[in-house]
């Protein structure tokens, strides 16, 4: 047997890294990792119960496919030397990361951090198409949608690609998660077609109280999706911990206040909602706008989030859980603002009001951009995936809800239970158990 050697992490190390950056980087990319779960939380608590569990295993098990995928591929093409469109194939399979400086910080640590946000930006496009789309196809669409979409367009903002030699800002994922991931789900949800019940029936919350667990966690998690974006323990850190602290409790005293005027009766999914486009709106501003700025964009982001989803229900776009007007709207919004309100004095970087008008332009480009690549791309992947297996479920699986034909579990047991499923019996629909279930659900 060859023996063993072990090297030193210090003896791998070039340069000295700071502790306190270490520490916070570490947290922040646990925090960040979170998000995805309380995403799971947020999402499932939104659907109805036959559809809960589906809905959260669509963001559960994006931890693992596009975990996997970034670290073999994704990454690389994101951050890897290349051309200002598509990164290169330097770091293919991990290759070259360990534990030298990758922007003040170790490598490995900086592709971990990059590895949270292109999990739940993907896990974001779920949102649209719950409730109806079956969960292969969903699996492969956010894979190859992770190599081709999100990895170039991060490379294009963040990996030294022709959006950010332009000039366009965007701290923490204005561009690369919430419009890219909005207009993947608008385009999706487009494709695959409303839910059968749609416009029929309310298709209501079946647990409010897993939507604010979820917006809370979220929330939790953003200080280290934004403060983290600093890539240390410094002051632009405290910046943008601060200012996703103050823009979500601006956007949520207007929902509250939108809602009063419009029904006279706040309600509790209003409340997760705003928080939640708060977040996003001040995401790619956080670094780069002063606190009352960040306060400015939380009011100025409610209004036309809050009156899309109002206009959204009266037409037959089944956006299911509304990522379009919270993550794709409230993104473009803030991704505009952030032109507007960023100060030199702040961030280091000048927008509209310090006399750089051209900033908003810039600002402009990239979101065209980033909306004409991942709505023509996303739905060229589902047309091309739909060639090969069905997109969506049948109606009969979608009539019982996605739970039991798709994972042969129910997030609720009823009456006497769950079916008990034999070790070596299949979950196909011709199962004797599983069509006295269907017969029974449907009745």
């Amino acid at each position: 047997m060859q023996q063993l050697t072990i090297t030193p992490l210090a003896a791998t190390a070039a340069v000295a890294f700071d502790p306190a950056d270490l520490a916070w980087m570490l947290v922040a990319c646990a925090m960040v990792l979170l998000m995805t779960p309380a995403l799971a939380f947020f999402y499932g608590g939104l659907t109805r119960s036959k559809n809960a569990l589906n809905t959260m295993m669509m963001s559960f098990t994006a931890l693992g496919a596009v975990g996997i995928v970034w670290a073999l591929f994704g990454y690389s093409l994101a951050f890897g030397e290349g051309s200002g469109f598509f990164g290169g194939a330097h770091h293919f399979f991990l290759a070259g990361i360990g534990m030298e400086d990758k922007n003040g910080l170790p490598h490995l640590l900086f592709f971990a951090f990059q590895g949270t946000f292109a999990v739940i930006t993907a896990a974001l496009i779920s949102g649209a198409v719950v409730e109806r789309m079956r969960f292969a196809p969903y699996l492969i669409f956010i894979v190859l949608w992770t190599l081709v979409v999100y990895a170039p367009v991060c490379h294009w903002v963040w990996g030294g690609g022709w959006i950010a030699q332009l000039g366009a800002l965007d701290f923490a994922g204005g561009t690369v998660v919430h419009i890219n991931a909005g207009i993947a789900a608008l385009i999706a949800a487009y494709v695959i077609g409303p839910r059968k019940d749609y416009g029929r029936q309310a298709l209501l919350p079946h647990n409010v109280p897993f939507v604010l667990l979820g917006a809370g966690l979220l929330w939790f998690g953003w200080f280290g999706f934004n403060g983290g974006s600093a890539l240390g323990a410094n002051t632009t850190a405290a910046l943008a911990f601060v200012n996703t602290m103050l823009a979500p409790i601006a956007t949520l005293t207007v929902w509250i206040a939108l809602d009063f005027i419009r029904t006279g009766k706040p309600t509790a999914v209003g409340v997760a909602t705003g928080i939640v486009v708060g977040l996003v709106a001040v995401t790619p501003a956080a670094g780069f706008v002063g606190p009352g700025q960040a306060l400015m964009i939380g009011v100025l982001a409610a209004f036309p989030s809050y009156f899309a989803i109002r206009w959204r229900t009266r037409t037959r776009l089944d956006d299911s859980l509304d990522v379009v007007a919270a993550h794709g709207l409230g993104g473009l919004v803030g991704a505009l603002l952030t032109g507007v309100f960023a100060r030199q004095v702040w961030g280091g970087e000048t927008g509209l009001f310090d006399g750089n008008s051209a900033r908003v332009g810039i600002q402009a480009i990239s979101i065209i951009a980033t909306i004409a690549y991942s709505g023509l791309v996303s739905w060229g992947l589902l047309k091309l995936i739909g060639t090969a297996v069905p997109l969506r479920a049948d109606r009969r699986a979608e009539g019982i809800g996605m739970d039991l034909p798709l994972h042969a579990e129910e997030a609720y047991a009823s009456g006497e239970g769950a079916i008990l499923l034999n070790a070596n019996e299949t979950v196909a629909d011709d199962t004797v158990a599983l069509s006295q279930a269907i017969t029974a659900r449907a009745k």
